[in-house]
């Protein structure tokens, strides 16, 4: 049976509370729960139990210094002109980016194709299916949304398992961030 499989940042629970304090106040879409509110760094999807034992062993190997991050703002994601999620901001930084980079490397290493979206730094907040207008208001409302600095100490490798209510994230490893000198 395969694994869908994505590696994130977890946010600790107090940007995690703030982030859930702004959740409210539009009708009709889906908000995430806090065991879903993540950073993604790389989406893997579907992959048999060999080649996820393969991407964990890689990951594993990463050697990259702890580093700030923060929430800046909220913006959204549209398809086809049609707003599809909403999303606090995490400003990027060159740490961030070259850990992404990293994790990226390794999913190559593992036999997992490049991605080939751009890399938006963000923690999505709700889902909007069908809704897709009246954004406007809440956007205004959080634009100063702001929360943290936390250090970013450790990645994830993450399984989704999709339901009707939505997806429950289980955490198949942790990886401590460390430098190379550190070992």
């Amino acid at each position: 049976m395969p694994h869908r499989l994505f590696i994130g940042l977890r946010p600790p629970q107090s940007v995690r509370d703030a982030l859930v304090d702004a959740m409210e106040g539009l009708e009709g879409v889906r908000w995430q729960d806090d065991e879903q509110l993540h950073l993604t760094l790389r989406f893997v999807g579907e992959v048999e139990r060999p080649a996820a034992e393969d991407l964990a062993a890689v990951l594993g190997g990463i050697a990259w210094p702890a580093f700030p991050l923060t929430v800046d703002g909220v913006g959204h994601f549209e398809r086809k002109g049609r707003p599809t999620a909403l999303w606090a901001r995490v400003p990027p930084s060159a740490p961030l980016e070259g850990l992404r980079q990293k994790v990226e490397r390794a999913c190559e290493s593992a036999g997992q194709p490049r991605e080939t979206r751009r890399f938006t730094p963000h923690i999505t907040l709700a889902r909007l299916g069908r809704l897709g207008t009246g954004i406007a208001p809440w956007i205004t409302r959080h634009a100063s949304l702001h929360a943290g600095p936390w250090s970013a100490d450790c990645f994830v490798l993450f399984e989704s398992h999709l339901a009707h209510t939505g997806a429950h994230y289980e955490t198949v490893a942790e990886y401590r961030l460390r430098s190379e000198e550190a070992g």
